[in-house]
């Protein structure tokens, strides 16, 4: 009864955000709420390796993003399984240690060659919002379609970063 009571919330939060919520191209820049909500959600549907699910979950935060600020709300008072949410702030792909999540805002002005090239076989997502990304090997990217808020879902990259992902994110995702 609890998975279908999760996997109902998802699904609404979903549709709220496909569907309901009509957005300007400037709010991927702006409001980072819904893009927070879909990353926790995200846990919810990826499974880490086993030696990744104890100590704390980290999300990481490439750059000078608000979408800090609104991890960090979120983590104050929602786990991942047993794990505490730690949000970490990182100037560089070289300064980004270990993660769960890596997100990677559209203003980041690091390449993301070199951040593939630093977790490549390593189990971290990689989330993006930048056209093409999904493409280039990032796990998840969001993407703006017709004024509503999308995410692609890179397979490959899951499975080669050791992650595994849920039929049910499967099936909501536009799959690169």
């Amino acid at each position: 009864m609890q998975r279908f009571i999760k996997k109902s919330l998802f699904f609404g939060i979903f549709l709220v955000m496909s569907i309901g919520l009509q957005v300007g191209a400037q709010a991927q820049t702006t409001d980072y709420k819904f893009h927070s909500v879909f990353i926790y959600n995200f846990t919810k549907y990826i499974q880490w390796p086993a030696e990744q699910q104890a100590g704390d979950f980290v999300i990481g935060v490439l750059g000078n993003s608000s979408i800090s600020e609104d991890l960090e709300k979120m983590a104050m008072n929602k786990t991942v399984g047993t794990q505490k949410i730690v949000v970490k702030k990182f100037k560089s792909a070289a300064e980004a240690g270990t993660c769960h999540i890596l997100f990677i805002p559209n203003n980041s002005n690091v390449s993301f060659d070199d951040i593939q090239h630093k977790f490549k076989g390593k189990p971290t997502l990689l989330i993006t919002e930048k056209t093409g990304l999904a493409q280039k090997g990032s796990g998840i990217n969001f993407v703006l379609q017709d004024n509503k808020w999308k995410f692609e879902l890179n397979e490959a990259a899951t499975q080669s970063a050791g992650l595994k992902v849920s039929k049910e994110l499967s099936k909501l995702a536009i799959t690169v």
